[in-house]
């Protein structure tokens, strides 16, 4: 039913006036379909004092710290470790606070976790077993005995009296046990091999939780699939294990002249002098390399780091060598790039393993410092069960990997130590801030090295074949994942635990770092778009950034308004897809009719094609589809004759039908 319009108040009265009006105007005019709602700003979170309007922290940013004493020790027998973590956590935020809550990540492998529960046996995220789990003992806090609330893999500590804000401190300390798992979700473990078994320690420890200024306390449940959030601090750790094991961990190590022999302190001297690998522990000691009988303690300092990781084993094969970082100030750092691994890890001339990690490795952190010089005083990769996994410092990846995918892994979790190790972004939510943009920094560090490395093990595979890795890198076209019923309706800001698990690869690694490369290479351009990925490290380098932070940043250096960008690619699952639809000569020019014909809008590059076999080439940008789905590259002929044009020549666009982008006359 029409309302009478003379009942209507006059702002009433109008907007039925036009409501009225509306069914008319449509019957007389025929509206062309346009991209307004991509091209429509992009609504963020309102800036504030503690993030900015040009993505930088604000002015009151804060976070909070969490500095650790750890002691543990490895009972191989049981396969149990034993410790206690103490945990000084800091106040910082201008709110009191009247609980910590921590993370218990051992109880995903308990058989009635919630993780254990939704994840299917064959999962990569598998692990339950029956001993699974924490033991906790006495907790307290601020000296005084807590009964703390244990929910699944987190735990609150009730405080004895609310902790102040702007600077308080409290000592949590927590007594804690548990078996390790022999598959602990490919991301902790153990494996056995001919020389002994080898452990693999990661989330050993419980951990406090994030609280900052966007969620408060961010106490997700580990669910298997998505990853972590953590707070940076200093970290002092000691590690008991039989003296005949090899230990590595993330950190400096403290007591070097208490768990190696006089003949491997000599080598290490070697190791931190050499660009080549040089044996600490050679292949044929193994099993005879460290004293059988007793104990020994290895003990451990990193700072400013939001974690620490180790692992152990008798089988260990130890290798490494220097690479120098050049620093902004003009000196170097140092850094000791370690390999360790068994046996089992050792390739052949034709293809070869581990033995090569080590180069492999530094390879990858002088690559990658490009972006960010590498801060911290060691580089460690570990063969084992895990398949890839990464920690500060330190990362776990499989034992079979060789040549190519070996090279591809350990740059992979080595440049991780840059995204979300020093830019400590929010994994748990937003898995294509560090999966992504470590995805996107391999494209460049794998064209280095295989540039250089051409794979012995694929025929033809060399230099001239560089521009296939990148493209392997990046990922197959969008289109031919979106066109699968996993993930076509997902997009990119889904949390990573309700990403269906066929899809993780692509919206988590594949797709942002495509995103990034489109960005670079075809909206912005390479000069700028660097500058400003650079600074986005510089102002979020051991800081928390949030998704908003990141698109302000870029948008502040480069000067260009990337909303339609960000919508289409991250927020919303639309398809790419541009036609050429005509191609004519008009007043001395040739024309290329161009329709866009999916959700996304990316800018069109034209090549034309003349008589005489040259070629000019006219880029059309985003901004020409404000208000339409066509647009047109004109060419002056000066005396030429066209005779056809195509679009995206250099087929990196992610067109879901190329089979309509080239004309002829």
């Amino acid at each position: 039913m029409t309302p009478r319009l003379s009942a209507l108040a006059p702002t009433a009265l109008l907007t039925a006036l036009v409501l009225a009006a509306a069914p008319a105007l449509a019957q007389n005019v025929a509206f062309e379909e346009t991209n307004d709602a991509l091209f429509a700003p992009l609504v963020l979170p309102t800036p504030n004092q503690y993030r900015a309007a040009d993505g930088r922290p604000g002015p009151a940013y804060w976070q909070n710290e969490n500095d650790y004493r750890i002691e543990a020790a490895l009972d191989t027998t049981t396969h149990t470790v034993t410790g206690t973590v103490r945990l000084t956590y800091t106040n910082n935020s201008p709110q009191a606070l009247d609980y910590l809550w921590m993370h218990l990540e051992q109880n995903l492998f308990a058989p009635a976790s919630r993780g254990a529960l939704r994840t299917p046996p064959d999962s990569r995220w598998r692990g339950s077993f029956p001993e699974g789990g924490y033991q906790i003992g006495t907790v307290t806090a601020g000296g005084q005995p807590v009964t703390p609330v244990v929910t699944d893999t987190r735990m609150r500590i009730d405080l004895p009296a609310p902790l102040r804000d702007n600077g308080g401190t409290v000592e949590v300390v927590v007594p804690y046990s548990f078996v390790v798992p022999e598959y602990g979700a490919d991301r902790m473990g153990r494996l056995e091999t001919a020389a002994g078994t080898v452990y693999e320690f990661a989330q050993w420890y419980p951990r406090v939780a994030v609280y900052d200024d966007v969620h408060g306390w961010n106490p997700l449940p580990y669910l298997g699939q998505g990853e972590f959030y953590l707070g940076y601090g200093d970290f002092e750790y000691a590690v008991t294990v039989p003296s005949s094991m090899t230990v590595v961990g993330t950190g400096e190590l403290l007591n070097e002249g208490e768990v190696y022999t006089d003949v491997q302190r000599e080598r290490l001297a070697r190791v931190r002098q050499s660009p080549d690998r040089v044996y600490i522990v050679e292949p044929d000691e193994v099993g005879r390399a460290r004293p059988a009988g007793g104990m020994t303690t290895w003990r451990y300092r990193a700072e400013n780091v939001r974690d620490v990781a180790w692992a152990a084993s008798d089988a260990f094969i130890l290798d490494g060598a220097n690479a120098a970082v050049e620093l902004e100030d003009g000196t170097t750092n140092d850094v000791l790039i370690l390999s360790a691994y068994p046996a089992e890890g050792v390739g052949t001339p034709d293809n070869p393993g581990w033995e090569e990690a080590t180069r492999f490795g530094r390879a990858s952190i002088l690559a990658n410092s490009r972006w960010y010089p590498y801060p911290y005083p060691v580089a460690i990769s570990v063969a084992g069960v895990v398949g890839g996994m990464e920690y500060p410092m330190l990362h776990f990846s499989g034992v079979d990997a060789r040549f190519m995918s070996l090279f591809g892994v350990i740059d992979h979790e080595l440049g991780h130590n840059w995204f979300p190790m020093i830019v400590g972004s929010d994994e748990r939510r937003y898995a294509w801030m560090d999966e992504g943009f470590n995805s996107y920094l391999n494209t460049f560090a794998n064209r280095e090295f295989y540039d250089a490395n051409p794979d012995p093990t694929i025929a033809g595979y060399g230099q001239a074949d560089s521009a296939r890795v990148i493209r392997l890198t990046e990922g197959p076209a969008a289109a031919d994942f979106a066109r699968q019923p996993y993930a076509v309706d997902q997009p990119i800001m889904t949390y990573p635990d309700r990403i269906r698990r066929p899809a993780l690869g692509w919206l988590a690694y594949r797709k942002p770092a495509k995103g990034l490369l489109l960005l670079r290479n075809t909206v912005v351009g390479p000069e700028r778009f660097d500058e400003a990925f650079e600074e986005y490290i510089q102002r979020w380098a051991y800081k928390h950034p949030q998704p908003a932070d990141f698109f302000r940043t870029i948008e502040d250096v480069t000067g260009e308004d990337l909303s339609w960008f960000w919508r289409g690619w991250f927020y919303e699952t639309g398809l790419f897809d541009q036609a050429l639809v005509a191609l004519d000569v008009v007043d001395g020019r040739a024309v290329a009719t161009v329709e866009n014909r999916g959700a996304q809008v990316l800018p069109t590059t034209v090549e034309f094609r003349f008589a005489d076999g040259t070629t000019e080439v006219v880029t059309v940008p985003a901004e020409a589809y404000f208000g339409t789905d066509t647009t047109a590259a004109r060419v002056e002929l000066d005396g030429r004759t066209v005779v056809s044009a195509r679009i995206d020549p250099t087929g990196d666009l992610p067109d879901d039908d190329p089979t309509d982008n080239v004309r002829t006359l």
